[in-house]
């Protein structure tokens, strides 16, 4: 379903979302990763933040699971797309930093618990990890999209199994768009 969204929508989104200006988001982020670190961009949608991050000087992996998204991020971040799911994720200990913005949340809450575990793997320790959620409780379907939104509780509910891997902080913002007034859980998570 949401996969569907994208490959029929994935123009539209792309130039809703490729100039949105993020750097108050990138600040904490990138100021706890090392000077080069390598970075997954995990469902990185129009490769807006993966472009950002390779524009500092960072090493940027990125994927998407929508062939569509691929190929206009591909075009737009300048650097090779690949075209996968979170499940497909298989690498251990490879990123100093995973940018999760705005994807975990088209996963099911079923399937988040392992999702969350594969990303944790794939962090080095001492890694830093970004997520974002529209803000709330609970599963929904919009516009032909899945939503799974999480509020600080279910936050930390989800993180707690994943062992090494703690909540360093958590905020709200506004969604970036201008047209757009949703509220938005943001938080950065350390893997010991």
């Amino acid at each position: 379903m949401t996969l569907n969204y994208y490959q029929q929508h994935a123009e539209r989104f792309f130039n809703s979302t490729a100039t949105v200006d993020m750097s108050s988001l990138y600040q904490p982020f990138l100021a706890a990763l090392p000077v080069g670190g390598k970075i997954l961009d995990a469902g990185c949608g129009s490769g807006r933040d993966a472009k950002a991050f390779k524009a500092r000087g960072y090493a940027v992996d990125a994927f998407d699971a929508s062939p569509e998204m691929v190929a206009l991020a591909t075009g737009y971040a300048g650097i090779s797309v690949e075209q996968k799911t979170f499940q497909d994720l298989a690498e251990v200990n490879r990123y100093d930093g995973i940018w999760c913005c705005a994807s975990l949340l088209h996963i099911s809450q079923h399937d988040l618990p392992a999702v969350m575990q594969r990303l944790a793997r794939a962090l080095k320790p001492d890694g830093i990890w970004y997520v974002s959620f529209k803000y709330g409780a609970g599963e929904r379907v919009h516009e032909g999209r899945h939503f799974t939104d999480l509020n600080e509780i279910a936050l930390a509910k989800l993180v707690a199994p994943l062992g090494a891997v703690r909540i360093v902080s958590q905020w709200q913002t506004e969604d970036k768009r201008p047209d757009r007034h949703e509220q938005w859980l943001n938080a950065l998570l350390r893997k010991a």
